[in-house]
């Protein structure tokens, strides 16, 4: 098998583990974490510079999940890469459990607690800004919801970006183009949206969000652009790997009883990946 079809493995292994897990705790935002896979999967194995034994080495890349909510898959892949042991997610949004329903910076390999909106872009500027005060070669990931960028501060930071020239930040729209209450441009318009970041000074990549080859292509090095922050805009599908789900706004945080986490459970089990 070769690296992307290892990682189309891996992808559908994570989305069983998504849908054990939610349905296990009864809780979760299973529509959009099921969009995001692919991207985390495409960082966490295909680019960042992470050590799970080291998580705090002052020379690894930093990764925000600004999207706090979609919880779920960013646990799953930190658990399958080493961070913490698997079994611990049988806690996940229990009581007293420190895996609770948005990024805690207690567990290892969470740089930082988001769950209000808007926040994850400004810290990621933060963070690539001290990397260039620091002369470090460190790159800062910053994974945004599309339904996100209504937020003020999103583009507040995004000016200050540009400002300060970090060419080590790239900043990563799960286009997906649903949010709790609906589409989101019946919601709030956020198209043209590759004019805006231009607009805003960002050097900015179009990408399939499910495919490997475009994933990684796009958060490689050569497209660094000196002087310019990166914004990777890949298009996505709500619920993606799960029929019932897909492009649904009920998914983004709805719970399955046994018949549809079975049928969730049938599905994801006869991806081809994952039955070689």
């Amino acid at each position: 098998m070769d690296k992307y079809g290892s990682l189309r493995k891996k992808a559908a292994q994570i989305r069983r583990d998504i849908i054990d897990m939610v349905y296990r705790s009864a809780a979760g935002h299973v529509g959009g974490s099921l969009s995001e896979t692919d991207i985390l999967v495409s960082l966490y194995y295909c680019v960042l510079n992470v050590d799970p034994k080291n998580p705090l080495s002052p020379d690894r890349d930093r990764f925000l999940l600004s999207k706090g909510h979609s919880i779920d898959a960013y646990y799953c892949v930190l658990a399958d890469k080493g961070f913490f042991p698997k079994d611990d997610l049988k806690s996940y949004s229990q009581f007293s459990s420190k895996y609770i329903g948005h990024p805690n910076n207690k567990i290892p390999g969470i740089e930082m607690n988001t769950g209000s909106l808007g926040h994850g872009l400004s810290v990621g500027v933060g963070m690539a800004l001290a990397g260039k005060m620091d002369n470090k070669t460190y790159r800062v990931f910053v994974l945004l919801g599309d339904g996100e960028l209504a937020e003020g501060s999103v583009w507040e930071a995004a000016m200050a970006a540009s400002n300060y020239e970090l060419d080590n930040l790239t900043a990563i729209i799960d286009r997906n183009g649903l949010q709790i209450t609906g589409k989101t441009e019946d919601v709030m318009r956020i198209e043209p949206l590759a004019m805006k970041w231009e607009s805003f000074g960002w050097n900015v990549i179009h990408t399939d969000g499910h495919d490997f080859p475009s994933l990684c292509d796009a958060f490689s090095k050569k497209n660094i652009i000196p002087g310019k922050p990166t914004v990777v805009i890949a298009e996505t599908v709500k619920g993606k790997g799960v029929s019932f789900m897909e492009n649904n706004p009920k998914w983004h945080h709805g719970v399955m009883n046994e018949a549809e986490y079975k049928r969730a459970c049938e599905e994801l089990d006869k991806v081809p990946e994952v039955c070689e």
